[in-house]
């Protein structure tokens, strides 16, 4: 079986790369994969075969042909857990900087799911197929901090439902760049696909989501600033896609941060601090607090030094 695409390119798209504007049009597919396919004659522009540099042109006919995936089998890792708390419904973990959440194209072990199926056995839901047991919502691979996770698809329904209607408490510790001027404000902008570069986040009103996220100053450093920041929805990098949007991006976050960032961070400084949802089989609301990591707290306290030279 093979999934076929054809395109007829428009206006907009004028001498556009092929392989950017097809890494553009299909989200699930990436840069590299499609020019390996171009290489495999599996892409032609008005039935010719092209090069990966081939310029679009008005009304060019593309037809491009996926082969299905080679199945991938996820196998269960015994790697520690931290977990906060576990029924028979749900298992809540404190996730460390720098793991993967669930397997994905270059990282199919050592991810949370490979844990959390070596931990769980065979009690996780299968809403999100064999790539995603149990997985309800996401991380950032270098956040670190409070994930909820689903050991049944009645409770994944139940807290996706949540998800989905913003009733969940999501806390997050993060350090800023510079001075926020305000203690406290709301940052109210549609977060969509940047139309540049498919890997990144932004501001945009194009093909674009309500995004709300609310912050707390909690300790000002001069050049950076401690905050709290609550999120109301829950798009893809939100905080750090709108704390860049305002000018105060993620101290040592390497896609949305400035390009120099100081040798001892690694990854943005974002701790996922405080969860809270209704349990899906008690009907009573539940709330988890993961501690802030020791590197986090190193970092505040070198902050907090340098303030006060």
């Amino acid at each position: 079986m093979m999934d076929f695409y054809t395109y007829i390119v428009e206006n907009e798209d004028v001498g556009k790369r092929i392989d950017i504007f097809l890494s553009a049009e299909l989200e699930d597919v990436s840069r590299s994969f499609i020019q390996k396919l171009i290489e495999n004659e599996k892409v032609k522009v008005n039935q010719k075969t092209v090069k990966s540099n081939y310029k679009l042109r008005l009304d060019d006919i593309i037809d491009i042909e996926i082969p299905d995936p080679e199945p991938i089998e996820i196998l269960p890792e015994p790697i520690p857990l931290d977990i906060l708390y576990e029924d028979q419904d749900i298992i809540v973990v404190n996730k460390p900087q720098g793991m993967v959440v669930h397997p994905a194209p270059g990282h199919y072990t050592g991810t949370l799911v490979n844990a959390l199926l070596y931990h769980c056995k065979n009690d996780l839901s299968g809403i999100n197929g064999m790539l995603r047991p149990g997985i309800v919502h996401r991380i950032d691979k270098d956040t670190s901090g409070v994930l909820m996770v689903a050991k049944n698809d009645h409770a994944h329904k139940h807290l996706a439902l949540q998800l989905k209607e913003h009733s969940i408490t999501r806390k997050y510790t993060a350090i800023v760049y510079h001075n926020l001027v305000n203690d406290e404000g709301t940052i109210n902008a549609p977060i969509g696909r940047h139309p540049t570069d498919r890997k990144k986040m932004a501001v945009t009103y194009k093909n674009s989501r309500h995004a709300v996220t609310h912050y707390t100053v909690l300790e000002r450093f001069g050049q950076f600033t401690l905050i709290e920041a609550q999120l109301e929805t829950g798009r893809t990098h939100q905080i750090r896609v709108h704390m860049k949007h305002i000018g105060h991006p993620l101290l040592g976050d390497p896609v949305y941060g400035p390009k120099s960032q100081p040798d001892h961070i690694s990854g943005q400084m974002l701790h996922a601090r405080v969860l809270g949802f209704i349990h899906p089989s008690k009907n009573e609301y539940m709330e988890f607090e993961a501690p802030i990591p020791k590197y986090f707290m190193d970092v505040i306290e070198k902050l907090r030094k340098n303030a006060h030279l």
